[in-house]
């Protein structure tokens, strides 16, 4: 094969590749490998530009053995690492020397080591997140079996709290199949006409009790004329329950919680009509450090007091992937000492 036609060869390869002979130097390389790698690498040794031994292995194990070799090639884009699958395989009658050659071609897998990584975490933090509560009730009921078996008032006290352990369980359950019926769904777009103030008037209505205990007033500034859009009801009260829920036990401090409703006929973050609901407490806030990772899995700003409160840390997630279904937007915007403010961006 001509060093033409071997260049071209190269070059069609929708994906970083380059070519090593038996002199181990690249004889070609395409855009995307020299995009990856650097500009200048024909010619050189490709020990020098590929530095990982893992990859320089694979290679030369290819060029000895002239069979399929795979390697994992570690990079970083700028903004994050990359993962690349190098996959060696010999080609005969290429290259100046020894009629062969290894095509080494690289294919991003960083979205799979994500995902995988993802699944690791979630599985790690659901054990740990079970597992406490789990503990609480074996020792319990191992008490309750033992020293204080015969004990009345022991056992009143250890009854109400392996009730509240398996409540938070309960929950936490009730959270992760919730989680998972919304992520199923982010992709079918909700076709139910819904009238919003209603449905906000409802949620605040169903809250009040939570808001009397707290000793937190809830107030609801909406247009007098109905505001309807496009959604998915049980859902979007599902979003509302939890915004205003936590508004209540986290911002209660400040005495109270308004829900702001504010339809425009071109919203900026839109570009079209669309409604933004603002669920408003005036709270200790939140530290500007945590805002960005708030809609995490189980990411918790203040983890020991949100476990006080019954949260699972899934609430905010949930509310992520649902919003996200209505191809809408969540912000949030705090000041420590100044309360939150949580805006739901609704098209209409």
């Amino acid at each position: 094969m001509s060093d033409d036609l071997l260049a071209e060869f190269v070059a069609a390869i929708p994906m970083p590749a380059l070519m090593v002979d038996q002199t181990e130097r690249i004889i070609a390389a395409n855009t995307d490998a020299k995009t990856l790698l650097a500009q200048n690498i024909v010619g050189r040794h490709f020990a020098t530009i590929l530095r990982q031994p893992q990859v320089i292995e694979a290679i030369e194990q290819s060029l000895r053995s002239k069979g399929p070799t795979i390697a994992r090639h570690l990079s970083n884009d700028g903004a994050q690492d990359t993962t690349f699958e190098i996959k060696c395989r010999y080609m005969n009658g290429v290259g100046a020397v020894s009629g062969g050659a290894t095509l080494a071609t690289f294919q991003d897998i960083t979205h799979v080591e994500q995902a995988s990584q993802m699944r690791r975490d979630f599985v790690a933090n659901v054990s740990h997140e079970l597992r406490t509560p789990l503990t609480a009730l074996m020792g319990f009921i191992e008490t309750l079996q033992g020293p204080a078996h015969d004990d009345a008032a022991a056992r009143e006290r250890f009854l109400k709290i392996m009730s509240d352990e398996a409540n938070r369980m309960n929950r936490l359950v009730g959270d992760l199949l919730s989680l998972n019926r919304v992520e199923s769904e982010e992709r079918v777009r909700p076709k139910e006409q819904l009238e919003l103030t209603g449905l906000l008037q409802s949620t605040l209505n169903s809250l009040r009790p939570l808001a009397t205990d707290a000793k937190v007033d809830l107030n609801l500034n909406a247009p007098e004329g109905p505001v309807t859009l496009t959604g998915d009801n049980d859902q979007l009260r599902q979003v509302f329950t939890n915004l205003i829920e936590n508004a209540i036990k986290y911002g209660g401090s400040g005495g109270s919680v308004e829900v702001r409703v504010i339809p425009s006929e071109r919203d900026t973050a839109m570009r079209g009509p669309a409604v933004r609901v603002q669920v408003i407490d005036k709270g200790p806030g939140i530290d500007a450090v945590h805002l960005p990772r708030l809609t995490e899995r189980f990411y918790r700003a203040d983890s020991h007091r949100s476990r006080q409160l019954g949260g699972t840390g899934l609430g905010l997630a949930i509310v992520k992937h649902i919003i996200n279904r209505h191809r809408g937007r969540l912000r949030v915007e705090s000041d420590l000492g100044k309360g939150a403010t949580f805006t739901v961006i609704l098209p209409r």
